[in-house]
């Protein structure tokens, strides 16, 4: 074939490779509205940067007459580009063709992509639309999907992984993106290991795919996906958000913004945000807003487990994470599954050199069976493993109460934090006043001619004693009293100071996390 001719075919094939699995497909599509492949990832990067890779790869199975229905790319476009000028590693599945379905072919794609990610160190982003194996390909597609779980694995805590779920990924597929570091759900899409036929066979449960799956399903209940969004368009701004937080890889530190907020900024209105009445909730949401830059808080996990806050934001421009109680919530105590999503959290902020701040107004654990059983000792233990294995700036504010175990696990300075804070309202103890005095006091009381006077006697000198920040700075275990207001400016001294920090665990091959 002469020069001019391949030009042509070249010409030919790329027309072909961009239609997929055909116009009528692509209408369906749009019909559904959805998005193809294509148009997810030119809205995700920034405009001329994409480089679609292995574009005319073609599947090659030749069972059940599919050596007949060749579609270039097969299912699936990969390639790298830019995102607010950081490069990228992305690929996007193709419901037109093949319903999006895995071939080992297609698997291979996904794997070079992993693999080109990892060499380059930047973040590596799928965006999952796909009924699943295909079928026709028997041990090959579970050998493919077996390839790409695999190099999330090892791409774990190397880059970014982030999964947007646009569609339906189900059955095996599901692996993949609930070993990435974050999962988008778009309204409409779903998640599961068996469908609903299958579950009513077994179960004789009548679910819908939404009810089984869904979006809100993943992010209330299973705590599988990070965020929900109602469209593809809120998906693309969030994933270009939440990167923006994020290093290229474990080597680098998050980007820093040029700051527009006052480092100095003090704000009065922190000095009365605690109520007198310790049994009184408040906002920690709001906390959070009125310290960090402009108020600019990205809640991760917003929908599971919200008795904990984890979520990033900036200060004096540096990129951190913050895990925060909620006293708003269940009266902000550790529960099974907030010990679990903190953990998670914590230890990618130390995976990707993000400091971590934390916030802290918790009572204790959650009592009761369901917890006991449900493995609260084991979940809790995952979050103290988590903050105890962290080598990265650590910076904690007591802001109310910090009972019993809970004090400890929620970066205590006993964890090796930094910098750890107490506001006037502390009380930092093994127990609640309350609790205390019943209990070291029962014979007292019991025989007392007033017990209530005498318990409120008590109780205020048991917190005079021992419930205040003052006898905890004593101790050396609080590095300072501060004055609510003046939190913002205090961070961001504590995190200047600590920025070449510089600590290390034992050598081993890994620790052994209470999984």
């Amino acid at each position: 074939m002469k020069a001019e001719d391949r030009l042509k075919h070249l010409e030919k094939l790329e027309k072909e490779a961009l239609i997929g699995g055909g116009e009528e497909r692509i209408k369906a599509q749009h019909d559904k509205g959805k998005l193809t492949a294509r148009e997810r990832i030119n809205m995700l990067l920034d405009e001329g940067t994409f480089r679609e890779t292995d574009k005319f790869v073609t599947h090659r199975c030749t069972d059940f007459s599919l050596e007949k229905s060749k579609v270039l790319g097969d299912g699936i476009v990969t390639g790298y580009g830019r995102i607010n000028g950081r490069t990228v590693c992305i690929y996007a599945e193709d419901f037109t063709v093949f319903g999006g379905s895995l071939s080992l072919a297609y698997a291979e794609k996904i794997v070079k992509l992993q693999d080109l990610s990892m060499k380059m160190g930047c973040p590596i982003i799928g965006l999952k639309d796909s009924g699943g194996a295909r079928i026709q390909e028997g041990v090959d597609s579970l050998a493919g999907y077996t390839y790409v779980f695999l190099r999330n694995v090892l791409s774990s805590g190397v880059v970014p992984q982030i999964s947007a779920i646009m569609g339906p990924c189900a059955g095996g597929a599901v692996y993949s993106p609930a070993m990435t570091d974050f999962v988008i759900m778009v309204a409409g899409s779903y998640m599961f290991l068996t469908g609903p036929d299958v579950v009513k066979a077994a179960t004789h449960e009548d679910v819908t795919y939404e009810e089984l799956g869904g979006a809100m399903v993943h992010n209330e209940k299973s705590g599988v996906a990070h965020f929900a969004v109602d469209s593809e368009l809120e998906c693309i701004e969030l994933t270009k958000k939440l990167l923006s937080y994020l290093p290229q890889n474990n080597l680098e530190d998050s980007p820093l913004v040029e700051p527009t907020d006052d480092p100095n900024r003090m704000d009065k209105e922190l000095d009365s945000i605690v109520p007198e009445n310790p049994n009184k909730p408040y906002d920690m949401l709001e906390v959070i807003k009125r310290i960090v830059d402009n108020g600019d808080f990205l809640e991760v996990h917003k929908h599971y487990a919200p008795n904990l806050i984890v979520g990033f934001a900036r200060f004096n421009g540096r990129a951190v994470g913050i895990v925060a109680n909620q006293p708003a919530v269940l009266a902000g105590v550790l529960g099974r599954n907030s010990g679990m999503k903190g953990a998670r959290f914590v230890r990618f902020c130390d995976c990707f050199n993000i400091p971590i701040v934390t916030f802290v107004d918790v009572p204790g654990f959650l009592p009761g069976t369901a917890q006991e059983w449900g493995g609260v000792i084991k979940n809790g233990a995952k979050l103290l493993y988590a903050f105890c294995e962290s080598t990265v700036p650590r910076v904690t504010v007591i802001t109310r109460k910090a009972y019993g175990g809970a004090y400890c696990v929620m970066s205590s300075k006993h964890t090796r934090a930094d910098v750890n804070f107490a506001w006037p309202s502390a009380e930092i103890a093994v127990m609640g006043p309350d609790g205390a005095v019943k209990v070291l006091y029962r014979k007292q009381l019991k025989e007392a001619k007033d017990p209530k006077a005498l318990e409120k006697q008590l109780i205020d000198e048991y917190t005079e004693k021992f419930a205040n920040p003052f006898v905890t700075a004593s101790k050396g275990y609080i590095d300072a009293v501060i004055r609510p207001s003046e939190t913002r400016p205090r961070i961001i001294e504590a995190l200047e100071m600590t920025e070449n920090k510089r600590d290390v665990n034992p050598p081993k091959k890994h620790g052994n996390i209470p999984l």
